[in-house]
């Protein structure tokens, strides 16, 4: 009986410290990112097994040591706001110590993984880590401009995917990255919105006008979200994709601009909030558009 329950105790330890790390390092985020990366990699041909497990672990690693790196940083913010003083770093369930120790493991193991694929996918891995954890990071507190920095690391995943194949920067890589990139600023303009009062407490203002949530900052985010609808066609303009990216991706974009459109009218947080979600739905679905119309 004492056995039975030592096993019980260590398997509740064991789910616990899982749950601790799955937060430091933001799993259910990076699992997100490594979509995006796959999508990427067959969009432009990829069909290598051993190459499909290079590229996601070694992307979600990466990932991960972003994410780690990113609390490190705001380790004393964190504390000020809700939705972050829980996290395992302000909360004492990680010393600072086990927190680069984990930071390390994901970067080194990670970016070695992806060295596999080619030099091309490692440095992109590379300058996505430094460019979010050293420019984004810092100047999320100095200037709303944090959100156009960060928009490139965060456009990078699908790029990197694509060259995972060949290692050369392309004209498809470009193109995947381009759309990721202006998807950036609707999704995380609509998080911003409905974090605006947290983000505050942090001192962070990161909605496109100085006057936080209101008209401005709403026909900003409609402005983008319209633009959207004709970037997010590029791979069917070039004659990548057939007629069913044009429709598909065409009534998915006009969805999520009429959902900006709603927030413009209404400046009310339930509906940047249905923003938000449409955006975390929005681009993994037009990014397999793209692969299973291209198959």
């Amino acid at each position: 009986m004492c056995k039975f329950a030592a096993k019980i105790v260590e398997q509740t330890l064991g789910m616990k410290k899982f749950k601790i790390y799955a937060s430091f390092i933001k799993l259910r985020l990076a699992s997100l990112v490594v979509i995006s990366a796959l999508s990427g990699y067959l969009f432009n041909g990829g069909s290598n097994g051993l190459e499909i497990l290079w590229l996601m672990l070694g992307g979600m690693l990466v990932t991960a040591a972003s994410n780690g790196s990113n609390q490190i940083w705001e380790r004393e913010i964190d504390v000020l706001m809700k939705r972050t003083a829980s996290r395992p770093l302000p909360s004492n369930q990680m010393s600072l110590t086990e927190a680069y120790a984990v930071v390390l493991f994901c970067l080194i193991v990670g970016s070695w993984m992806l060295l596999q694929l080619n030099w091309a996918s490692f440095a992109l891995g590379m300058s996505a880590y430094i460019s979010y954890v050293f420019l984004y990071t810092p100047m999320k507190r100095v200037s709303n401009w944090s959100v156009f920095v960060g928009a490139f690391p965060g456009a990078i995943p699908p790029m990197l995917g694509a060259i995972a194949v060949d290692g050369e920067f392309g004209f498809v890589p470009g193109i995947l990255f381009f759309v990721q990139f202006c998807w950036q600023f609707p999704h995380f303009w609509a998080i911003a919105w409905v974090l605006e009062d947290d983000y505050a407490k942090g001192g962070f203002s990161l909605l496109p006008s100085k006057h936080g949530r209101g008209k401005n900052s709403a026909l900003i985010i409609t402005i983008y979200s319209l633009l959207l609808i004709p970037f997010s066609l590029l791979p069917w303009v070039f004659g990548l994709t057939s007629i069913l990216t044009l429709i598909i991706v065409g009534v998915l974009g006009t969805w999520f601009f009429l959902l900006s459109y709603k927030l413009l009218r209404t400046c009310e947080d339930k509906d940047a909030k249905k923003l938000m979600f449409a955006s975390f739905v929005y681009l993994p679905i037009i990014q397999f558009v793209y692969v299973f119309d291209k198959i």
